[in-house]
């Protein structure tokens, strides 16, 4: 196989196995796939196979499988994309299929969703609003993705986080999913933060005291910064995102460093690089008022372990480290040993502790 293909095995399976695809799945779809241009029509296949199952399932009113079927069939098409920027417009369809079949999905699994645009900067910012049983206003969890993740990616850790009583907001900011194509990646993650937060509030059934954020990877630099320039944040969780993204530039996988290309709009790498070190969280860590996690890996060879140690100890005092040691890149390859653990802390950050 050709390095793309095996250094997407080698960082990401994990992350597969632990956000929609089985790994009965996902060793079926890479199984003799030796060429990086072949990847996204391997996984878009079966995103297709469990589309068409979904559809059979919606004939016959079976409304649960349904649900399970098109959330795996978008796990599958978003997988297909994730990094494939290299062919651009065969990424897109990838991707738009990847959104439709979420949207299909969120009408029928527990928890139901509804599609949110938020107007921002002559484009838009889109996002997946769930919410738990009960009567609210809810506390909510802003769920903000990386370099390479979407909204589409994130319903195990809605799941947990719904069923202790919170509203899950997972949302594609600049550079990320749906905004992508409008509006690049910034630093200043504050201020589209801030759009969404106005929004939320403005919500008869959001609970505008109890606002949390948690990133992911490259969000887990957005959502401390986005902490750090709005005080309506009231616990913040950090998962193996860096200090300073452009420091770590030379050592990153070259999957990562073309997509961070693409989603800048910058010119070349040089130019990204450049853009990248503008991605820094220094004189920002110590404006953080809320409650903060921090969960790092030992074994992440995209973001060091290290990025996690120093965020920490910035903040003195106002944060707490996780630090485990079999965790890879996002600690994908240990789910167990963090997102029950951040579920539950941010439950409690939220005064939803009789919720456990």
């Amino acid at each position: 196989m050709d390095e793309y293909v095996a250094s997407a095995k080698a960082h990401w399976a994990p992350r597969f196995t632990s956000n929609g695809v089985s790994v009965v799945d996902f060793e079926r779809t890479t199984q003799g796939l030796e060429s990086w241009d072949d990847w996204c029509a391997a996984f878009s296949k079966g995103g297709a196979q469990y589309e068409q199952m979904g559809e059979e399932a919606l004939a016959k009113k079976h409304y649960k499988s349904a649900g399970a079927h098109y959330s795996t069939a978008s796990a599958f098409y978003h997988f297909a994309k994730f990094v494939f920027v290299r062919h651009y417009e065969e990424m897109k369809v990838a991707h738009f299929n990847a959104v439709r079949c979420r949207e299909i999905a969120i009408k029928y699994i527990e928890f139901p969703g509804e599609r949110i645009e938020i107007p921002f900067e002559g484009a838009k910012m889109v996002g997946i609003l769930r919410k738990p049983h009960g009567e609210g206003p809810y506390p909510v969890v802003i769920l903000v993705p990386g370099l390479d993740s979407t909204k589409e990616e994130f319903n195990p850790t809605e799941n947990l986080f719904l069923e202790r009583g919170m509203a899950t907001f997972s949302v594609d900011g600049p550079g990320q999913g749906e905004a992508e194509y409008d509006l690049p990646i910034r630093a200043d993650w504050e201020i589209p933060g801030r759009a969404i937060v106005d929004y939320l509030i403005s919500r008869a059934d959001i609970n505008n005291e109890k606002i949390a954020v948690w990133g992911v990877s490259l969000g887990g630099y957005y959502a401390p910064r986005f902490a750090s320039g709005d005080p309506r944040i009231k616990a913040c969780v950090s998962l193996c995102g860096p200090y300073n993204f452009g420091k770590l530039w030379k050592d990153l996988p070259a999957l990562s460093r073309e997509t961070f290309t693409v989603r800048s709009f910058s010119k070349d790498d040089a130019d990204a690089e450049q853009h990248a070190l503008t991605l820094s969280n220094e004189g920002r860590l110590e404006m953080i008022k809320c409650p903060t996690l921090i969960v790092g890996g030992k074994m992440d060879r995209l973001i060091p372990w290290q990025e996690a140690v120093k965020m920490h100890e910035i903040m003195k005092g106002n944060s707490e480290l996780l630090m485990l040691e079999r965790g890879n890149h996002g600690c994908a390859n240990v789910p167990n040993e963090h997102r029950y653990f951040t579920a539950d802390w941010m439950a409690e950050k939220l005064g939803l502790s009789s919720n456990l």
